[in-house]
């Protein structure tokens, strides 16, 4: 039985020796202070939020920048909305209204390009610089962007903490606020979580995976079936590389199998969703200590990234083949291997969370219960695209991208979104 206390002490220490030589850990805990840091400036953040008149916000994002707050964004009850942007589906970026919108661009990078295009666009409806804010790392083109048009706000995070791990920072906090949630609450519940149960989960859910249950399912509730989005993020982008991994499974229901470990959130409050996503910010890098991989390094996202600047450097795009839908779960039955997963990766306008989350119950029963999970594109390349990527050769892809329709220009940009 591993000593519980001694890996929760080092933790807590910020030891990067838990993890491979050549780690990056030295420069991505400053998420464990993070709860504090908050609640010590949960007054400021209450009273800035208080003093924008706008009744809607909208949070241009992507990945671990956009998880959380859109987690929160389903569990408050606030007379303001917050609206998560994470997409450049064309469809849905050209559906979005900021006629009342305060604007909220949130990149820790602050280079991050669906952010950027989409902060473009935003500046094409919105004139008034009063109703922008920016939450980025301290030095990045993002701060100096918001500094140079005279944003309303620049909130520059502590830049040792990385975008999956940010939710308790200000990259969840400052959309908290705005949404109406207490921000001194919601951290000050974070602080008493029980440290070594965390450890253990992360722990358990390593050495599952070590010994072949690396389906890691993550019941939820349905009222909260965002949640296991985020988790799914931090855990994919965290433990998916070297080929080894913990793969995230969030469903509603319970789904057994050899390869299975279970694990089971039954938040019913904001403040429960931030004290779980402490403990899941906790338990990951310690199964990522039972693997013998850095879980704070993100090797095939910034691969991605580059790979996807090539391509846009490169227009026109070349033809890509598609497939009927209709042969699909017959492609599936056939390529599906024991111990496999399939990941329906849903190019598709936003609002067809309920279609898709019933196809993957479908493809699902259709495949006898082989585990099944389900995103959309472009925010899956942000959180479990590592693990597709750097994970298990587990993995069987099927992207779903709707016919060509309505397209939508970016200012400034020589793409279109339907291209990017």
């Amino acid at each position: 039985m591993a000593d519980l206390s001694t890996l929760a002490k080092r933790l807590l220490a910020k030891d990067p020796t838990l993890w491979p030589d050549g780690n990056v850990a030295p420069t991505r805990l400053g998420w464990l202070g993070s709860p504090r840091l908050l609640n010590s400036q949960a007054k400021d953040l209450a009273d800035w939020a208080n003093s924008i008149p706008q009744g809607r916000v909208v949070l241009l994002g992507m990945g671990g920048s956009s998880l959380g707050p859109a987690v929160l964004a389903k569990a408050a009850s606030g007379d303001r909305q917050v609206t998560v942007l994470d997409t450049t589906h064309p469809q849905t970026v050209a559906a979005e209204d900021f006629s009342d919108a305060f604007v909220l661009a949130s990149s820790k990078s602050g280079t991050t390009l669906e952010v950027q295009t989409l902060l473009a666009f935003a500046q094409s409806k919105v004139k008034d610089p009063s109703r922008f804010a920016v939450i980025t790392d301290p030095g990045t083109p993002l701060e100096g962007f918001g500094r140079d048009h005279g944003f309303n706000r620049i909130f520059l995070n502590d830049p040792n903490i990385g975008g999956r791990y940010s939710v308790l920072s200000h990259f969840g906090m400052v959309p908290a606020a705005l949404m109406g949630l207490d921000v001194a609450e919601l951290t000050e519940a974070c602080m008493d979580i029980d440290m070594e149960e965390a450890v253990d989960l992360g722990h358990r859910m390593g050495s599952s995976s070590l010994e072949g249950r690396d389906k890691v399912m993550i019941k939820v509730p349905a009222d909260f079936q965002y949640f296991g989005l985020w988790a799914e993020q931090i855990i994919a982008e965290s433990t998916g590389k070297e080929g080894k991994g913990c793969i995230p499974v969030p469903t509603p229901d319970h789904e057994d199998g050899a390869d299975r470990f279970h694990v089971e959130v039954n938040a019913k409050s904001p403040v429960e969703l931030c004290k779980e996503f402490f403990r899941f910010e906790i338990a990951t890098p310690v199964a990522g200590h039972l693997l013998g991989i850095d879980p704070f390094n993100e090797p095939n996202v910034s691969e991605s990234k580059a790979n996807t600047s090539k391509a846009l450097s490169e227009l026109p795009l070349p033809h890509v083949n598609t497939l009927d839908p209709a042969v699909c779960v017959g492609w599936l039955k056939d390529v599906l291997q024991p111990g496999d997963y399939v990941s329906l990766q849903a190019y598709l306008p936003f609002g067809m969370d309920e279609e898709l989350w019933n196809l993957r119950r479908r493809v699902r029963d259709s495949l006898h219960g082989s585990p099944v999970t389900v995103g959309y594109g472009p925010r899956f390349l942000h959180s479990t695209g590592q693990l597709h990527k750097g994970g298990p050769n587990t993995v069987i892809a099927l992207q779903i991208v709707s016919p060509p329709g309505i397209d939508q220009e970016i200012p400034d940009y020589p793409y279109e979104f339907e291209t990017l």
